[in-house]
């Protein structure tokens, strides 16, 4: 099974810190890193913004994509949330066991 990682931006603390709990709690991600606060510079409403936001690193797996991202659709604030995966080239064996085990839909949801 293919491991992720699943990038979002928020624009508060408080909001990123309620999508990794409630995402790794569903079991939709193994585990969640807030790395805070980055500076964004990118396209919206026709004009160049900046704004300081927070990443959010989820482990996940492919499989499980689907279901987070629309996790995090429910719970962001942004009209079109920042919701890219990138795939986890390689890692120590019982590492991307751990994710596979604790994103198994049958954990419980």
């Amino acid at each position: 099974m293919k491991s992720i990682e699943v990038r979002i931006t928020t624009s508060s603390r408080h909001e990123a810190d309620q999508i990794a709990s409630t995402a790794v709690a569903r079991r939709l991600a193994a585990c969640a890193q807030v790395v805070a606060p980055i500076s964004s510079t990118y396209w919206w409403a026709g004009e160049v913004q900046q704004a300081e936001e927070w990443l959010v690193l989820m482990k996940t797996t492919a499989d499980r994509f689907e279901d987070l991202a629309a996790c995090v659709r429910e719970l962001h604030s942004y009209e079109v949330p920042e919701i890219v995966a990138v795939p986890i080239v390689q890692g120590t064996p019982d590492y991307l066991e751990w994710i596979r085990r604790e994103t198994a839909p049958e954990r419980g949801e």
